[in-house]
């Protein structure tokens, strides 16, 4: 077995049950101070202790060596990093210590701030009739994209089940439509059917559960219309696995549950069509060309964007991305994360961000080397994507998409080869909002930061009406 540390695990457990080291050692027959020693992961923790641990406590070993260090501390540091902290960051041995010795005055921390992060949200929302009642309650896509970001945006059941259902029914990528529709007809009694767009004017896809089918709009091309397929057939054949996952999500909201499990099937519907090995292998063969993986697999810019933020597996990672969509009001409708990166918590708001340039050009890929107030630095890419047309009210309804890394990865992306990284000149100052962006005299400022005033100077006018 390899050396497996888990000294913040056995001293929460020790305190839940009371217990000094010494009658811990006592229990698990070893001296108080190797107890000490496990505490401060000075020594790994043995089979035989963990088996003695597991029987005399009554928990379930895995609990014991699960390791949520890494995803806490990375989550961690980017809520220090938020320009409303002012002073000396702590460092990462502090970081460290404070998620060793006081995990649970971390996970309040952590707890607080999302509060913070959710009240500050829904007051910038509101208009001129003041605060909603409903500003005490947390939203509910804020918990399904936490939920997400927890687990690195990584389902290993998910993808799991998608491999098995490609190695029961084998096909080529020209044939996905037919063999989905099949599998549907042949093991589910569900009949796939294509309705005319002015029949379904309200609905792109309706599965009818009671008649066992399913109507799809032909306003739906044929990507959407496969994914949409494996969206159902994981809805009717894997939703012991949905289950599973939500229940273990915290989520109690009904309509926030039927809102996470849309966006698990939509998961396994893209780990189906995109299946894990072959990606994350073409993406790497190819630089993350999107759009050459894209045609590989037979799918969407925006769908390979979604993609390859799930490449988290074990061993087998690719590069870690955030996504974000925005609207030509600039309002986020989409965002996937498997990192803790703050840009992509509550990011998409700045006009400097070339995401809003996008709709300027359109189908256009456009790189854009990046900084943060706090000194972090990213590179990302932003295209727009287009909605389904069906009718002249229903042109140019176009989104902008984009796909983004921290700095150190950028060199392993195509997009980012012909740049000079070390030319100070080609990183853009951005923020992740207006109402929450520090940067003096920048000329695109909406709003006064709701933190902090901005100098004021009557003799003079400086580069916005909020600062001079």
């Amino acid at each position: 077995m390899a050396k497996t540390f888990v000294g913040p695990q056995l001293r929460q457990l020790r305190r839940e049950r009371q217990q000094t080291q010494a009658q811990m050692a006592a229990v698990l027959g070893i001296s108080p101070g190797y107890v000490n020693l496990l505490e401060n992961n000075q020594r790994s923790l043995s089979v035989r202790l963990l088996m003695a641990l597991a029987d005399s406590y009554q928990v379930d070993w895995r609990d014991i060596v699960r390791d949520e260090t890494s995803n806490r501390l990375a989550e961690l540091r980017g809520v220090i990093n938020d320009p409303m902290f002012t002073g000396g960051v702590p460092d990462l041995q502090e970081l460290r210590a404070a998620l060793d010795h006081a995990p649970r005055l971390v996970e309040q921390f952590l707890r607080l701030y999302g509060i913070h992060r959710a009240t500050l949200e829904r007051i910038m929302r509101q208009g001129a009739n003041g605060v909603s009642e409903s500003l005490l309650a947390s939203s509910g896509e804020a918990v399904i994209h936490d939920f997400f970001r927890d687990n690195s945006n990584y389902f290993h059941s998910l993808e799991l089940a998608a491999e098995q259902l490609r190695a029961a029914e084998p096909f080529d990528t020209d044939d996905i439509y037919a063999m989905l529709k099949a599998r549907l007809a042949k093991t589910h009694g569900i009949t796939v059917t294509r309705r005319r767009a002015e029949e379904m004017t309200q609905a792109l896809r309706v599965y009818d559960r009671d008649e066992r089918v399913v109507e799809m709009s032909e306003a739906l091309d044929h990507g959407n219309q496969v994914f949409q397929l494996a969206h159902v057939l994981c809805l009717v054949e894997f939703q012991p696995q949905l289950d599973k996952l939500t229940a273990s999500s915290g989520i109690t909201n009904r309509t926030s549950l039927a809102r996470c499990q849309v966006e698990l099937a939509n998961y396994f519907a893209a780990a189906f069509l995109m299946p894990y090995e072959a990606f994350l292998q073409t993406a790497e063969d190819t630089a993350y060309d999107i759009d050459r993986i894209s045609i590989r697999f037979g799918v969407s810019f925006e769908q390979t964007c979604h993609r390859l933020t799930t490449l988290q597996r074990p061993r087998a990672q690719g590069v870690p991305f955030f996504f974000l969509r925005v609207d030509k009001a600039g309002n986020v409708t989409k965002r996937f994360n498997s990192t803790s990166f703050h840009l992509a918590e509550y990011g998409g708001a700045c006009p400097v961000w070339k995401i809003h340039m996008a709709f300027r050009m359109p189908g256009v890929i456009i790189p854009q080397f990046v900084e943060l107030p706090d000194g972090d630095r990213f590179f990302t890419v932003s295209r727009t994507v287009d909605r389904p047309a069906t009718n002249l009210e229903t042109q140019d309804h176009r989104l902008s998409v984009s796909l983004g890394c921290e700095l150190q990865y950028a060199k392993k992306l195509r997009y980012a080869a012909s740049y000079n990284v070390d030319d100070q000149r080609i990183f853009s100052q951005i923020g992740i909002n207006c109402h929450l962006c520090p940067r003096r005299a920048c000329t695109q400022r909406a709003h006064e930061p709701v933190f902090m005033d901005l100098p004021l100077d009557t003799t003079r006018r400086g580069s916005t009406r909020y600062e001079s």
